[in-house]
Order: structure tokens, then sequence, then C-alpha cells
């Protein structure tokens, strides 16, 4: 049971909700109409406090079509001036996985321009039982391109044209964390690994309760809404500098879904 790197690393959000269909049987001319449901209590934008890009590790407990399979760390960095820099490792512990000594790490290092987060190089490292890719990414802003070298493809090597606002996997998660609000939709650039990607999000018009473990949260869903049969979801709570969960679901079945166990400042 092998855990796909891209779909761990990439934090972007969809979830789908289905509308039932369920034939409704007529009440008798003598009943009183049922009394409408009650309106979900809407959360105002101004209510909604983004977390400020702060350092901090946080650890996840990482399950693997609904099997425990390894943890996951993110850590944001602040280098110096307006640089920084945040990580993400996965080491697989259980199952085939664990058979395997996978081990996954990426990095991105990017600017905090304020309304912007831009992305300046990456990095993805993944090492297994007879397998180890590296692949190494430089966004030049002055010559407008992004290229990556390393373990690719030739056609994953070639120059690709920036645009103010790209984002690499990493960053989506940072940028989403600091963009959301209540009923916001969101509209991103990804570009990572000689890849680029459209993609659209929103979030939910009210916050729910999602449990972790044993810690509650009132955290707000953010979900991609143009990713068809992969569905990415992750929640943000206030006062949490990183997602409470990020769940990602292929075909209407769970697949990769972290679990935040724990957080502090660096």
């Amino acid at each position: 049971m092998t855990l796909p790197s891209s779909k761990l690393l990439v934090l972007a959000a969809l979830l789908t909700t289905t509308a039932a269909h369920a034939q409704q049987v007529p009440a008798p001319a003598s009943a009183p109409a049922p009394a409408p449901a009650p309106a979900p209590v809407m959360l105002p934008a101004m209510e909604w406090s983004a977390p400020p890009l702060e350092p901090f590790v946080a650890t996840y407990q990482a399950f693997y079509k609904g099997k425990e399979a390894g943890d996951a760390t993110m850590r944001v960095v602040h280098n110096e001036g307006t640089q920084w820099r945040v990580d993400m490792a996965v080491v697989g512990k259980r199952g085939f996985a664990s058979v395997l000594g996978l081990n996954i790490e990426q990095s991105t290092v990017f600017a905090n321009e304020g309304s912007v987060y831009t992305p300046l190089s990456q990095s993805t490292v993944k090492k297994a039982l007879f397998l180890g890719k590296k692949v190494t990414g430089l966004y030049d802003w002055q010559a407008g391109t992004a290229q990556w070298q390393g373990d690719l493809k030739k056609e994953r090597r070639q120059p690709i044209a920036l645009q103010r606002g790209d984002q690499s996997a990493l960053l989506l998660n940072l940028s989403l964390m600091r963009d959301a609000r209540p009923g916001k939709a969101l509209q991103y650039r990804y570009v990572d690994v000689g890849r680029v990607r459209q993609y659209e999000y929103r979030a939910a018009d009210a916050t729910e309760n999602v449990q972790v473990g044993e810690l509650s949260y009132d955290a707000l869903r953010v979900y991609r809404t143009n990713g068809g049969n992969d569905e990415t979801i992750l929640w943000i709570a206030n006062g949490v500098p990183t997602p409470v969960r990020i769940l990602q679901r292929k075909d209407g079945e769970d697949e990769i879904d972290l679990r935040l166990i724990e957080y502090q400042g660096a």
C-alpha cells in the first residue's frame, strides 16, 4: 500500500455534497404542514480571523483508505526579512508503507508580500526501498519563468512562464489559510514540479464542528470546486495556524486523511 506523494503534499481543497432524490410521500390532507427546518447559524466574515503567518510545527496522523499509515509534519520557518520556508515530511510507519521505508520530504522557500505569498524555490525528495527521487525547482521572477531539474520526464523539465500569484503545492495551503472567509470563492494558479493547473475553491457559509482525535474544533470547511472525481477538503479553525484536518477522496471513497495531533510555535 504505497502513499502517492503528490496527493499527500498537495493541500488543495474540495468537498461535494450529493443531494438526496428520495421520493416524498404526501402527508394526509388533515395533517398539519411540517415546520420548516431552522436555517443554519451563519458566521459573518467580519467574525472570522485568518491566522497570521508565524513559525510553527504541526504533527498529523496520516491514514490511507481508512487505515493508519504513518505521520506527517508541517513546519513554517522565518528565514530573514520577507523570506520564509514551509516544509512537509511524511513517514510511513504502518502497513506496506512501513515495509518500503517510505519517506517523502517537500519544501518551498517563499517571500511574504502581504497579500501574496510568492514562491522562490522548491524541492521534493522521495526515499523508499529500491527507490530514490529528488527534484528541485527555481521560480525566477526576474526572468519570468519557473523550471525544475532532477528525476522528471523531459517535458516536465521545460520552463514555465510565471504569473503573479502563482503557488507551489505547499504554499497553496498557507494561502488558503490566509484568504478563506465564510462564503468566499477563491482562485489560484498552481505551478509545481513542471505542472500548471488552475484551482478554484469555495469556503463554506458557516463553521461546523470537526472532531479530530480527542479534540473538537469549530472549523471552516474549504473545498475545491473544479476537481472532478478527486475531492479534497480541508478544515481551518480560528487561532490554529495550520489546517486541523485534510481529507482527499477519490471516486467517492476516502483515500488520504491527515488529522492534526498537535502544533506549537517554532
